[in-house]
């Protein structure tokens, strides 16, 4: 579907990536090579697809958008973007695009087009709204089958964002639901909205035929063409910047340790006394733990203070901390396994 009072002037620079890995620090850590590392100059398109993998947006504290426990437990990978924006469950019933231009002419109407144009080929009537999100109408109304973050430098401008084909519904409340915890943040908290998985709409559509329409849409739009580039870990280690990205992206500290300052409150009775626990936890280290308890030992509860604070917010921390104390207290050895078991269960 040609739009030529959008064609420009010259023959502009094309580039298309397809990615054959599930991998979401791969993906992410593509987009990152894009943003950062290409040619603004050239505009580009990339499709890609995560599996299983919670995202969150660059200022999301993943203890309060997510169960993080239940992800542990049935191996879902989390994975922070760099762009903003709230948290998304990402399985192989998503087809994720990503956009890079030149600040300049960068225009989200432009790219919500082509997207939408590549709808329209599958009798889908979708249209923008508001600043992030595409909705088709359906029988109930109007669903959003898209939502999109941005970012952008000076001199070059990004959209990503992500459409449902056949998503696991069922999966975003038991991932993206957290645990009943008393956590207070002070990051950004997604908002949820009515949703609809395309293939509930039409039959026809799949990742593959869907992929295909949005680059015949891309090239449609602006008037020429490019060759199909394909992407996977072998084509990781040949570019040492990329390589760098995936680093980041996979490590801990950028996952987790980025996480905005938030208080975890929790509290347990056991047999020899009630604990409450507060935990101000910043960039996944604890500044400060403070501990109420009807114990008859404070002096545990005095150690367990000065041993959780300015320790990382990780289970493995938290054990290594107790057990010193168990080594300091080994008449009430028995009471530390205990709280350790709790405390490591309420912040995994």
């Amino acid at each position: 579907m040609s739009n030529p009072k959008h064609l420009p002037k010259r023959p502009v620079k094309l580039k298309v990536m397809i990615s054959e890995t599930f991998d979401p620090w791969f993906n992410l850590a593509t987009e990152d090579f894009i943003f950062r590392d290409m040619d603004p100059e050239t505009k580009t398109l990339f499709l890609w697809r995560n599996d299983k993998t919670v995202v969150i947006g660059r200022f999301q504290n993943p203890w309060t958008e997510c169960n993080t426990q239940k992800m542990e437990e049935n191996g879902i990978k989390l994975a922070r973007r760099q762009s903003g924006g709230g948290a998304v469950f990402h399985d192989l019933g998503n087809t994720n695009f990503t956009f890079l231009s030149d600040k300049l002419t960068f225009d989200k109407s432009a790219n919500n087009q082509i997207i939408t144009n590549a709808l329209a080929t599958f009798g889908l009537k979708a249209t923008p709204s508001g600043r992030n999100d595409i909705l088709v109408d359906t029988a109930e109304g109007e669903k959003k089958i898209s939502g999109s973050a941005f970012k952008e430098t000076k001199d070059r401008s990004f959209h990503h964002g992500t459409l449902l084909i056949n998503a696991d519904m069922s999966q975003l409340g038991l991932y993206l639901n957290p645990n009943i915890k008393k956590l207070q943040s002070k990051g950004i908290t997604s908002v949820r909205a009515r949703v609809a998985n395309l293939q509930d709409l039409t039959t026809e559509i799949n990742h593959e035929l869907l992929c295909e329409r949005i680059i015949e849409s891309f090239f449609d739009f602006y008037g020429s063409t490019c060759p199909i580039e394909i992407l996977d870990h072998e084509f990781l280690k040949t570019i040492p910047a990329l390589n760098e990205h995936f680093q980041k992206m996979s490590d801990w500290n950028w996952r987790f340790g980025e996480a905005p300052q938030f208080n975890h409150q929790m509290t347990e009775r056991f047999d020899w006394g009630m604990m409450e626990v507060h935990l101000d936890v910043h960039k996944a280290v604890v500044e400060k733990a403070q501990i109420f308890s009807d114990s008859l030992h404070p002096e545990m509860i005095e150690q367990l203070m000065a041993s959780l604070t300015k320790i990382s917010y990780t289970r493995d921390a938290f054990q290594s901390a107790i057990q010193k104390v168990a080594l300091d207290l080994p008449m009430i050895k028995d009471y530390l396994n205990e709280f350790q078991e709790w405390i490591t269960k309420e912040i995994s």
